[in-house]
């Protein structure tokens, strides 16, 4: 007579199971970071008022497709974009410093492929209309210990967009540049922080940004914390907090 043997099925570890979760929630966290949305975090003044230091903010990864630079290591390596979109005047834009592509820069897109930009006595110049400005009040800084007040603007791109900027002075080398022609397949990015910003003005630096070095548009805060407290004292954590800007749409 033949006898079978039933065998008890064995149940997977707690450890087996965590690792899995944890793989898991990796992936989609992966997936997400590449193809949807990334964090990112405003360490300089170059975009005040509208991004502060301490921001933290998400980039949609799909607003102007995909390139090289989507990807996590830059890998695989590949020219052009898939599902190319062209950003709008007035974006603000993550992108690869074109010098160092390791280095992130998040910036005002001001200038398409084709256009004329211009800076005279501080005002904008975009394909030879002026980018009217009115005056906001002023505007008060205090970085390392240096108080420092500003003139805040409403500036008007000619496409219509609206947003804040920040002037010292309207003389210099940054305020009375040359007319610049954006070349194919390129943009023209500037900082809102008119003067404490290095931007597409300055050649032998950021110059003329590739299209293929857009991370992502910048779409909303989440997080941001003003840090001028030593990081230990986590007891003034709670006060450093900016909760009014916590869900802020970047415009």
């Amino acid at each position: 007579m033949a006898t079978t043997k039933s065998k008890a099925k064995r149940k997977p570890s707690a450890l087996v199971e965590n690792i899995k979760t944890i793989v898991y929630a990796g992936l989609i966290a992966l997936v997400v970071r590449t193809f949807l949305f990334e964090p990112f975090n405003i360490p300089s003044g170059s975009m005040l008022p509208t991004l502060q230091i301490g921001d933290y903010l998400f980039v949609s990864k799909f607003s102007y497709g995909y390139s090289r630079y989507s990807f996590p290591f830059g890998w695989p390596p590949f020219s052009g974009r898939i599902f190319e979109s062209m950003p709008h005047r007035g974006d603000v834009a993550v992108f690869k410093y074109p010098p160092d592509p390791s280095v992130d820069y998040i910036k005002r897109i001001v200038g398409l492929p084709g256009d004329t930009i211009q800076v005279r006595d501080g005002l904008l110049y975009i394909n030879g209309k002026v980018a009217s400005r009115q005056p906001e009040g002023d505007y008060v800084t205090d970085e390392d210990g240096i108080h420092m007040v500003q003139r805040r603007y409403v500036e008007t791109l000619p496409n219509g967009v609206t947003h804040s900027i920040l002037k010292a002075t309207d003389q210099g080398e940054m305020n009375n540049t040359p007319v610049y022609q954006v070349p194919p397949d390129h943009l023209f990015a500037m900082g809102d922080n008119r003067d404490n910003s290095a931007d597409s003005r300055f050649m032998n630096g950021v110059g003329f940004v590739p299209m293929d070095n857009l991370v992502g548009r910048a779409e909303i805060i989440f997080f941001s914390f003003n840090a001028e407290d030593p990081w230990w004292e986590i007891w003034e954590w709670p006060f450093e907090v900016r909760w009014d800007r916590i869900l802020m749409a970047v415009h």
